[in-house]
This record gives structure tokens, C-alpha cells and sequence, in this order.
């Protein structure tokens, strides 16, 4: 079975929808088989077959006014019905699992949040939720400006989603993470990740994606900050530069 690109990208990002992707694949299977063994042994149409499956009773009924092999087909019946109820179960079972276990809340909030994202436009999308990065978000936010922030770190990425951000949990320097946030309709992108490396790739990442978005790169030190104009930065931030001028300011 193909499944379409935009699904496959939805059941990737979702733990939820990846658990359920074994059990309900099974259950479809199970149905088609039912269907096709049902029409090539009665020898009845696919609508048929398919009203077996939801009624099993109308097989001894159809055997009782029509020829065939009926001792074959209703221990093929009790085959298919049985992985009908076990895969129903292992789906179930799954959902019951994610609901107590809080992952259902999790995913519920998580495609909300993609929904919210797919309605903006010119927000600016925050990579990094640590120090830095939260002290970025916060100040977008004081000015009416609600970014995006792109976590790796679990924890980080939960502290975002109670901070009240829109967050999205992945590695901002893969394509999809940068198109689950926005980057062809973004303003600008901010690498605010403890680690220069991984700005550099993100600014390389989101320039590929989207040529004309705005790059802001937290660096470690002047050669950093070099390295990241020539990957196509539009500033660099060297947060021990920025932050020793501040206090000389205030002296």
C-alpha cells in the first residue's frame, strides 16, 4: 500500500500515529482478505462479501438457497472473523494505552498546534528553546510577535508547550521540521542553539527551503560569526559580546 507523501509525514512526526500504523494496516488486511476469499470461494460479489464480514449470520442463509462449498467457507469465516476481533482489540488496546498514558492529550495538543502554525505567516520561527533561545521568544512575545519554536530536547520542547509557545518537537535543520513550521511563509529564522555547529546547519537548512527568509545566528565567538555570514546569516549574535556591552552601558 502507498501512502500519500503528506501522510507519511504526519504518521513520522506522530509516536501516536506510528503505534497505530501496525494495528490498523493488520485490520485493513484482515478485511480485504475476508472480502477476496469470500467472493473467490462463494463465488458472490465484493458487496456481499463485504456484508459477511458484518453479518456472518447471512452466510448460513445464503447456503441454504445456493449450492457451494459452505462447510469451506464458514470455517474461512470464523478465520477471518477471529483476526477481525484481534486486531480490533490491538488497535483499541493502543488508543486505551495512549489515552491513560497522557500521549493521546499529547498528539491532540501537538495537531493543534500544527493547525495554528499552518494559519501564520511572517512569524518568526525560534530554534532552540535553552536560555537564549526562551529569552528570544519571550521578547517576541512582549511585543505582540508569537514565534515558532523548534526543540529538539524533549524537555525543553515541553517547558516551551507550558510556557504557552507554539513549539513543534524535531531537528530544525531537517526539512520537514522547518516546513511543519512554516519556513516558506516565515519572516525570519533564528539558530539559537548552545552550539554554533548546528546554527550554521539550520542557517543552511532554512536558506535551501526558503532562499529570501531573514537568518539571525547566535555564534560563539568572532570566527563563528564569520563562518555563519558566509553560510548567508544576516546577523550574528555573540551573546558574551552583547551581553558585556550591556553592562558597560549600565556602568
Amino acid at each position: 500500500m502507498i501512502l500519500p507523501g503528506s501522510l507519511i509525514e504526519a504518521v513520522a512526526r506522530r509516536p501516536l500515529l506510528r503505534r497505530l500504523v501496525r494495528p490498523v494496516l493488520a485490520f485493513a488486511c484482515v478485511v480485504t482478505a475476508g472480502v477476496v476469499g469470500f467472493v473467490a470461494l462463494a463465488g458472490i460479489g465484493p458487496v456481499n462479501a463485504a456484508f459477511w464480514l458484518l453479518d456472518p449470520t447471512s452466510i448460513e442463509l445464503y447456503f441454504e438457497h445456493h449450492d457451494g462449498p459452505a462447510r469451506l467457507v464458514k470455517a474461512y469465516a470464523i478465520a477471518v472473523l477471529s483476526g477481525l476481533v484481534l486486531t480490533g482489540i490491538w488497535t483499541g488496546e493502543t488508543l486505551f494505552s495512549a489515552a491513560f498514558g497522557g500521549q493521546l492529550t499529547d498528539e491532540l495538543t501537538a495537531m493543534s498546534i500544527d493547525r495554528r502554525i499552518d494559519d501564520r505567516e511572517s512569524h518568526v520561527i525560534v530554534c532552540g528553546y535553552g536560555t537564549f533561545g526562551r529569552t528570544v521568544a519571550e521578547g517576541l512575545l512582549a511585543d505582540d510577535r508569537e514565534p515558532v519554536i523548534v526543540e529538539q530536547n524533549s524537555e525543553n520542547y515541553e517547558r516551551a508547550i507550558d510556557d504557552g509557545f507554539l513549539a513543534i518537537e524535531g531537528d530544525a535543520r531537517t526539512d520537514e521540521t522547518l516546513r511543519t513550521a512554516g519556513i516558506e511563509r516565515a519572516e525570519t529564522v533564528v539558530g539559537a542553539v548552545d552550539d554554533t555547529s548546528t546554527n550554521v546547519q539550520v542557517a543552511v537548512a532554512a536558506t535551501e527551503r526558503a532562499p529570501d527568509v531573514r537568518l539571525v545566528v547566535r555564534a560563539g565567538d568572532e570566527m563563528d560569526e564569520a563562518l555563519a555570514k558566509r553560510v548567508g546569516a544576516d546577523e550574528v549574535i555573540i551573546p558574551e559580546v552583547v551581553s558585556g556591552q550591556q553592562v558597560c552601558q549600565g556602568l
